[in-house]
């Protein structure tokens, strides 16, 4: 009898081990990005460790995003939420407030110097009619993500935010944020060869809102734009005249449209400043998966390619 009774005691320590042994972590860190640039950041942090949900997909516009209720759902459910911050996710304090979420809210442009806005538009921007329902930007840039040194810091905020919630999965995203971070010096690097190869007085460049101010900043084109910061403020015939009055003195040496905004403003322009239309420029969005600029890396890259290609003509 005494013993039929330790085999089973030790077939049930033997039944169990297995279990007691599975680590705290096993389930997925459920995290949510607002758009698709941070979602690219968190894959590459968070690997197989994340389940990730983006809020703003491919191509699709966080400025005027109208929130859906399944991300009312994914934002209650999340460990970690990944912001850009800066009042970029106009959407964001009413999907907050819908979801009720207990996550811990991460805004990525911490720690990054945040650039003013353009004189040209403080007034477009501040109207207050442009704005009624939607949100601020005060005078301050939000795009900090077009400058890959800016990329950088918010990858480290992402692998910190990560460590926080998942104490054992640590190692693994500091490793995989260092290697991202290589690639992002590879890529910055590759950037700054295509601008060098750009005369300095053809690096003027006309894209459909102020999107490009960081890039401006970091690399030495200089951006005009008929909006503002924001999509959400439609221009004016008196900022349009302007501008194509600033084209005509500033002898701008291409016009793009932009993946997220209607393309009319700029064919307009184009026509009245005898500019041809030199491609797409992805702003605020990647591409879709397959297109060029289904990660951040290929964003960069085809920006500064697309807007070398047309000014040189190559």
């Amino acid at each position: 009898m005494l013993k039929s009774i330790r085999l089973a005691l030790a077939t049930s320590v033997i039944t169990l081990l297995p279990f007691a042994a599975l680590p705290a972590s096993a389930e997925p860190l459920k995290v949510v990005a607002s758009f698709s640039i941070i979602g690219d950041f968190a894959k590459n942090v968070g690997g197989d460790r994340i389940a990730l949900t983006t809020l703003v997909g491919p191509d699709g516009d966080a400025h005027v995003y109208e929130p859906k209720p399944a991300d009312a759902a994914a934002m209650a459910g999340a460990d970690v939420v990944l912001v850009n911050g800066l009042h970029f996710e106009g959407f964001l304090s009413r999907l907050a407030a819908a979801s009720a979420s207990k996550a811990a809210v991460v805004e990525l442009t911490k720690g990054v110097e945040p650039l003013k806005m353009k004189e040209e538009h403080e007034g477009h921007e501040g109207g207050e009619e442009a704005h009624e329902g939607h949100h601020h930007h005060g005078d301050t840039d939000p795009h900090a993500f077009q400058s890959i040194a800016n990329a950088r810091i918010y990858v480290k905020n992402i692998a910190d935010a990560f460590c926080a919630a998942d104490a054992a999965g640590c190692q693994t995203y500091q490793a995989n944020a260092a290697t991202y971070d290589m690639k992002l010096a590879e890529t910055e690097a590759a950037v700054k060869e295509e601008i060098a190869a750009i005369p300095a007085d053809k690096r003027v460049v006309i894209t459909s809102h102020d999107a490009f101010g960081y890039f401006e900043h970091a690399y030495g084109l200089t951006f005009l734009a008929p909006e503002g910061i924001s999509t959400e403020a439609e221009a004016s015939a008196a900022d349009v005249a302007a501008l194509i009055s600033q084209v005509r003195e500033d002898k701008a040496s291409a016009i793009f449209v932009e993946n997220i905004t209607n393309a009319r403003l700029i064919e307009q322009i184009a026509r009245e400043t005898g500019l041809t239309v030199g491609g797409t420029l992805y702003s605020d969005a990647l591409s879709q998966p397959d297109g060029p600029a289904g990660t951040y890396v290929d964003l960069m890259l085809n920006n500064v390619r697309t807007i070398k290609g047309a000014i040189l003509g190559s």
